[in-house]
């Protein structure tokens, strides 16, 4: 299986990017889970949190305030306005 590649923002920058196997995150139509192959899309993320499997430094989990998330061509792109990390 393939890696996903995840660029993370927030309004004030970058908040992390590099590879991952697995992306779970809480939409507004409840939580999903992105792996390698995974079809195009579009969501709107609920408050909550997101977690980044895999890459150099294990699992990253963040807290949002909300947001947009989109896939494709196994690239993920997460944007919300406010973000903390555990």
């Amino acid at each position: 299986m393939g890696q996903l590649h995840v660029e993370f923002v927030a309004a004030d920058g970058k908040v992390w990017e590099g590879d991952a196997s697995r992306v779970i995150a809480r939409t507004v139509e409840g939580d999903i889970g992105i792996l390698p192959q995974h079809a195009p899309l579009m969501a709107a993320l609920a408050p909550g949190e997101i977690r980044i499997d895999g890459g150099g430094a294990g699992a990253q989990t963040y807290t949002v305030d909300g947001g947009f998330l989109s896939v494709d061509s196994d690239v993920v792109t997460i944007v919300s306005e406010s973000v903390s990390q555990h």
